[in-house]
């Protein structure tokens, strides 16, 4: 049986390079776009092959349209319309609302949630055309649901990306594509553990399960949501967060002792 495709957007580092690597182990070769360190681009896809992967990867600013056609040409030239896009490229502020500026603003939405409408639109306009089932995840976060402070962008964009996904599965549902997203929590990676001096200590203490979550708990899920297993299964969010957003803010007993 031939590979299957999958495109990841940000693939060359932390979730994204373990869902790239998760799935060229899993039997798929894996185009994905970065948008900078070449370098560890480079490296991920340097370790997707040795997983005995093909691999394409590109440089591409997933909030610019030509950029993303200019991907996808590329992509359909070496392979045709993938079966699975994964939604991953994302950026992050740090400030409080009122003072946090325009151009951080457009940066955060235009790459995470204009990112996301711009890759699905393009990927499903090509298996439309194709007349191809596939799979589309987006990757949220635990402010899907709950308010973050000091990150008002980037939870306009997530809470955004959790809407387009329902949206997108109701009108793409029609043409045998799902749309998914996964809402991480707590996941330790290069960038999550400079928001604090004991990033891991900090997050499990009040994490049910009494842990972070790793790169690795989000590709597993990823994988199944692309799988067979999955096929009746679209416009939902699958939290992978140890339970840490569906705990409430109990004031009698402090949550798990």
């Amino acid at each position: 049986m031939s590979r299957r495709l999958a495109v990841v957007t940000g693939g060359s580092t932390g979730i994204g390079r373990a869902i790239v690597n998760t799935l060229a182990r899993e039997g798929w070769d894996v185009a994905f776009s970065y948008i900078s360190r070449p370098h560890e681009a480079e490296q991920t896809a340097t370790s997707a092959r040795a997983a005995g992967a093909d691999v394409l990867f590109a440089q591409c600013d997933v909030g610019i349209k030509a950029d993303v056609d200019a991907f996808y040409d590329r992509v359909a030239a070496w392979r045709g319309a993938p079966d699975l896009l994964v939604n991953n490229a994302g950026v992050q502020t740090w400030a409080p609302l009122l003072e946090l500026e325009e151009d951080s603003w457009d940066r955060v939405i235009r790459t995470n949630l204009k990112g996301c409408f711009l890759n699905t639109q393009n990927v499903a306009r090509r298996l439309v055309s194709a007349g191809k089932p596939g799979a589309i995840v987006n990757i949220g976060s635990g402010c899907n649901k709950l308010a973050f402070p000091r990150l008002v962008d980037y939870t306009a964009s997530k809470g955004g990306i959790e809407q387009f996904t329902k949206v997108a599965a109701i009108e793409l549902g029609p043409h045998a594509i799902r749309v998914n997203c996964v809402a991480p929590g707590a996941i330790e990676i290069e960038r999550t553990q400079a928001e604090a001096g004991d990033y891991a200590g900090t997050w499990s203490a009040i994490t049910p399960l009494r842990r972070i979550g790793q790169t690795q708990d989000v590709a597993d899920v990823v994988l199944y949501l692309a799988s067979p297993g999955a096929s009746f299964i679209t416009g939902q969010t699958l939290w992978v967060d140890g339970g840490v957003f569906t705990q409430a803010n109990w004031p009698y007993e402090k949550p798990g002792a």
